[in-house]
């Protein structure tokens, strides 16, 4: 008798369906990098782009969420880099660098925002030119809002102007993309302190406000001292330095804490000539609140860093200060052991407050520790219409987590301003490493950013850190995995034995032929980002 069996197996590829007890989808997941991003950039959408050469498109893409990438490409601490799974293969991906280079392109090819809304007709007030005040008015801008920054300072930029040193974040690049968003019709007004904010409301005819003052006020400690030395603090410093009217340090300076602005004032310290920069810090390394790579660039330009060590007293230049031990809950405690050290200046970098006495007359508006605002999940205050956000309100505090603030600002006034709410849409699972189906090999090493040596540094507020160029700036934005996001790779078309993978043409994805599918999972098991997934066959849909 003839063999039949090839003619059955042609049989049922056309009634596959009948045989399926699960079949493959396309599903768009959250990848980790997106989901670690405060300014909610949709990193792995600009990237893929980046890496087809459309750095238009991949730079319109990023300034959705963020209006300024040449800023953040310099000065954010990139968790999306932490939270990138390529990490756990090679290396993460330098998201920073590649926005960067974004955003310098932009400068460069004088690229404008495109505000698409119709003129809503409403006004809003900005208090503050910060991180928080621009992403805000730029967003209300583009949702159609009339929006004016009143800000107290001579210039744009909070303390990304005053705070942030330059060697870290040069003044043109900053100030180009703050022109930017007055160039959309964002209006500026400095030198222009708000003492009253219902009569300002009131004057300007504004339908809402957005505070955005920060926290530039250094805190003070209560150390004895008898003649001292000079006592500054590190928000001053790092104020007047920017302003042109750095003070005389002496030869050697001490920085008391262990934070960012720490790290920022010693190594200026440095650049105004003291010969020796020591912070003193009250814990250890494990538990400073700096992060690890601010703290090794002061490292690399010859801070000195004196862990578990407090400042005492101080009598002229000598200061009395105590060695401290952490006990079992990583806490420090005095171990009753002194030492003294002598000092020209004195830096504290305690931490900052906020200056929000002009609102303690506004009814309903209440007050956290060190003047900050409290606000509602919507941003808003007590008071109806004012919102608040940025380092203003408590929280963690960085450039990028401001932006944020501003963007989610933006949103709830937006809706409040039309008499709605704002829901943030749900989201889709976040895609681990374990998800992914990658080759066991790695051959993409990343780009490396070039920095000046350690002795050049020091020599002036030069930019430290270079950018990569338009072929490295491509080649890191191709180490991106797309998790969980389809990238077109054909792996799941060249896969599939039954040929029931349909492609649609380029940028449109792929189709599954369920009349072919028989639900063998091949396709699933290839797809390196895991943007398929087998879900269970519905009862009776393919009978």
């Amino acid at each position: 008798m003839k063999d039949m069996s090839p003619l059955v197996d042609m049989t049922r590829l056309h009634e596959a369906g009948s045989i399926r007890t699960q079949r493959p989808i396309y599903r768009n997941l959250l990848p980790p990098c997106n989901n670690a991003c405060p300014a909610g950039e949709d990193i792995q959408a600009w990237l893929g782009f980046a890496q087809a050469g459309n750095y238009r498109k991949a730079w319109e893409t990023l300034v959705r969420d963020n209006p300024m990438p040449a800023v953040h490409g310099r000065v954010c601490y990139h968790p999306c880099e932490t939270a990138c799974n390529r990490g756990d293969l090679d290396a993460s991906v330098s998201v920073h660098a590649v926005e960067r280079f974004l955003g310098d392109l932009a400068v460069k090819e004088d690229w404008c925002f495109v505000i698409e809304a119709a003129p809503t007709g409403k006004r809003v007030l900005v208090i503050g030119a910060g991180p928080a005040g621009l992403s805000a008015a730029y967003h209300l801008c583009r949702m159609g809002h009339a929006v004016e920054i009143h800000e107290a300072g001579p210039l744009a930029g909070g303390m990304m102007h005053f705070g942030i040193p330059a060697y870290r974040l040069p003044r043109e690049d900053l100030m180009r993309e703050i022109h930017r968003i007055e160039a959309m019709g964002v209006k500026i007004v400095l030198n222009h302190k708000v003492a009253d904010v219902l009569a300002e409301m009131t004057a300007g005819r504004f339908d809402a406000t957005f505070v955005a003052i920060g926290a530039d006020v250094g805190k003070h400690v209560e150390i004895p001292a008898r003649d001292a030395v000079r006592v500054l603090d590190a928000v001053s410093l790092l104020h007047d330095v920017e302003t042109g009217d750095a003070p005389r340090l002496g030869r050697r300076v001490i920085i008391y804490g262990g934070g960012n602005t720490a790290m920022d004032a010693a190594r200026t310290a440095k650049r105004l000539g003291a010969e020796e920069a020591l912070i003193v810090y009250r814990r250890d390394r494990g538990h400073m609140p700096a992060r690890a790579f601010e703290a090794d660039k002061a490292l690399e330009e010859g801070i000195k860093i004196k862990w578990l060590t407090t400042i005492k007293e101080i009598v002229g230049p000598e200061l009395t200060v105590e060695v401290m031990e952490l006990n079992a809950d990583g806490r420090p405690e005095p171990t009753g052991r002194f030492e003294t050290l002598t000092a020209d200046a004195i830096i504290l970098a305690l931490g900052q407050s906020t200056d929000s006495g002009f609102l303690h007359h506004v009814p309903g508006i209440a007050f956290g520790p060190d003047g900050m605002l409290t606000v509602g999940p919507d941003m808003m205050t007590g008071h109806p219409g004012i919102f608040a956000g940025g380092d203003a309100t408590a929280g963690e505090r960085s450039v990028t987590i401001s932006v944020g603030h501003g963007k989610h600002a933006a949103r709830h006034i937006n809706a409040w301003l039309h008499g709605t709410l704002y829901e943030a849409p749900k989201k889709s699972t976040i895609v681990s490493f374990d998800m992914l189906h990658l080759p066991v090999y790695s051959d993409a090493d990343p780009r490396q950013q070039r920095s000046l040596a350690a002795a050049e540094r020091i020599s002036g507020f030069e930019e430290v850190v270079s950018g990569l160029n338009t072929k490295e700036a491509r080649f890191e934005a191709q180490r991106c995995l797309s998790c969980g996001n389809c990238f077109e790779c054909d792996n799941c078309f060249a896969a599939c034995p039954e040929t029931a993978i349909v492609k649609l043409g380029p940028t449109h994805g792929y189709r599954v032929a369920m009349d072919l599918c028989t639900g063998c999972a091949v396709c699933v098991d290839q797809c390196p980002c895991h943007a398929m997934e087998m879900i269970p066959e519905p009862l009776g849909a393919s009978l």
